[in-house]
């Protein structure tokens, strides 16, 4: 076996182990050091004797400092590492990067759905709100019911889903910090691919009432001479409401309404400006940074060239290069507001009395990532180069094109839940781990980071990024792969595999206010 490592940056004094099993002690690197140890793939090899003390450098930079003597030729474990100190948030490079813009990429289009709103839906979906978890069993029984007896109906809607979830009572509703799960859920209704049609379904004593969730205005209004339309909402405890089924015939009553105008959409040619993308990563090893974060951030680029938006989000995941989004933002202001997010975050740990170091999981680390400082440097690279136009605080709606910051926690759930509301219409989620995270509301691109993952997991994974490593593709090749993919499946041409197992996993709304 030929010994393949891999090192991101000319300043690195390690580099990580490409072959699938790792290496054994006694090979022979290229370079000629011999290790000392068994090293597992994804993990860090000292590429020089790094004395107690001493700066470990990847992606040219320090991501641990050694607790004690570390010979050249060992293996660099997480438990030799010391993790830097975060970077402070004042006397920041501010908006000090002015890049040349990027070329314009013309010509590229998909299929998707207009809405009243100018937003584009890339699927055709009914979306029940529900204001209360109390209701959630009863949604879900009509939800099955409306699936197998009325969808068959209205071939050109793809699907019936209910925004469930675990809020709406029970909690501190006027607090510090409930507006962020209020403008949540009330902007996931709003998504481009539920296509206007607004559904709610209460229980009626609930805190979260169905006016304070969607207030008037807040709906789009198709004909600007007609009046504002009435919120449609089924509340179960209503006194015309007589037994369980008198509660599920009201909401299939009502969805049936929903559906015959969802039905007369159809899908037109738009370009690919009016994508909105989420891109994540979950399940991350050291190969994240390596192969398909860096090819996401090269379509990244390919997207925003093409006059779409993009969010990457994570806050704890970007945090340890809080300077390099700062100095790539647009405007003074749009540093700023990142700033001002990273501090609410910083806030919101220590409340907990935790730090940004409590992200990594058990198998980050055994996927070769030691500290959150490295697992963030690979992270980032999704984000591409362009510069950054602007900042979404959790459960914000995006108004605006170009790569956007969307401030989230790093939780795949959350993350996903709060792009959701921004308003994003197709995601991208790489993992390197392997992970089946689905979302019900749309279509989830996933991205593995090595080969042996995409072969095991063959018909979960959408694209395999393993073959930057393996030398057979370009981070360029992929990245193109990846954004021609987008199309076909905004389309509704290509179902990615979440979509044809029909995975999703709950949506989970951030609320950092009490519970009650």
């Amino acid at each position: 076996m030929t010994p393949l490592t891999i090192r991101m940056n000319d300043r690195d004094n390690v580099e990580i182990v490409a072959n699938n099993g790792g290496l054994p002690s006694g090979s022979a690197l290229q370079s000629g050091l011999i290790l000392r140890d068994m090293v597992p793939q994804g993990h860090k090899v000292a590429l020089i004797d790094l004395p107690a003390g001493a700066a470990v450098l990847r992606y040219g930079i320090p991501i641990g400092y050694a607790l004690k003597d570390i010979p050249a030729g060992s293996w660099v474990s997480e438990r030799l590492l010391k993790m830097p100190p975060a970077r402070e948030l004042d006397n920041l490079p501010i908006a000090s990067i002015r890049p040349e813009p990027l070329a314009a990429l013309e010509g590229y289009t998909f299929e998707g759905f207009r809405n009243a709103d100018g937003s584009v839906g890339t699927r055709n979906i009914l979306a029940i709100t529900t204001t209360v978890q109390c209701v959630s069993g009863v949604v879900d029984f009509a939800v099955q019911r409306i699936k197998s007896e009325l969808l068959p109906r209205y071939p050109n809607v793809d699907d019936v889903v209910g925004i469930e979830h675990t809020y709406g009572c029970g909690v501190a509703i006027d607090a510090e910090g409930a507006e962020i799960p209020i403008r949540t859920l009330r902007n996931i209704s709003l998504n481009p691919n539920f296509g206007g049609e607004v559904m709610v379904v209460s229980l009626g004593c609930e805190k979260l009432q169905p006016e304070r969730l969607l207030p008037p205005g807040s709906i789009p209004i198709v004909d600007q001479r007609a009046p504002e339309p009435e919120l449609d909402v089924v509340c179960l405890q209503d006194d015309a409401h007589v037994g369980f089924m008198s509660m599920i015939d009201s909401i299939m009553q009502t969805a049936n309404q929903h559906l015959a105008r969802l039905n007369a959409r159809t899908r037109v040619t738009v370009p690919a400006s009016e994508l909105v993308v989420g891109v994540q990563c979950g399940g991350s090893d050291a190969f994240s940074g390596v192969t398909a974060n860096p090819a996401v951030g090269y379509c990244t680029d390919l997207l925003v060239r093409a006059g779409a938006s993009v969010m990457f989000s994570e806050v704890t995941e970007v945090r340890d290069g809080i300077d390099q989004l700062t100095s790539r933002a647009t405007t003074p202001e749009v540093a700023q507001a990142m700033i001002r997010e990273m501090a609410w975050y910083d806030k919101y740990l220590e409340r907990g009395r935790v730090d940004r170091s409590a992200n990594t999981t058990p198998g980050n680390k055994k996927g070769g990532l030691s500290n959150i400082v490295e697992k963030a440097m690979g992270s980032i690279v999704k984000s591409g180069s362009a510069p950054i136009s602007g900042v979404l605080a959790p459960g914000e709606k995006l108004r605006q094109k170009g790569l956007i910051y969307a401030a989230t926690p790093a939780s795949d759930f959350i993350c996903g839940t709060l792009q959701l509301a921004a308003g994003m219409n197709l995601h991208v989620f790489t993992t390197g781990r392997g992970t089946p995270y689905g979302l019900a509301a749309v279509p989830v691109i996933k991205m593995a980071t090595r080969t042996d993952l995409a072969r095991r997991w063959h018909d979960l994974m959408d694209v395999n990024a393993g073959t930057i490593a393996d030398g057979t593709k370009t981070i360029e090749q992929v990245g193109w792969e990846l954004f021609h993919l987008m199309l076909e499946v905004a389309s509704g041409r290509q179902k990615t595999w979440a979509e044809q197992w029909k995975l999703h996993n709950a949506l989970v709304l951030f609320n950092p206010a009490p519970v009650t």
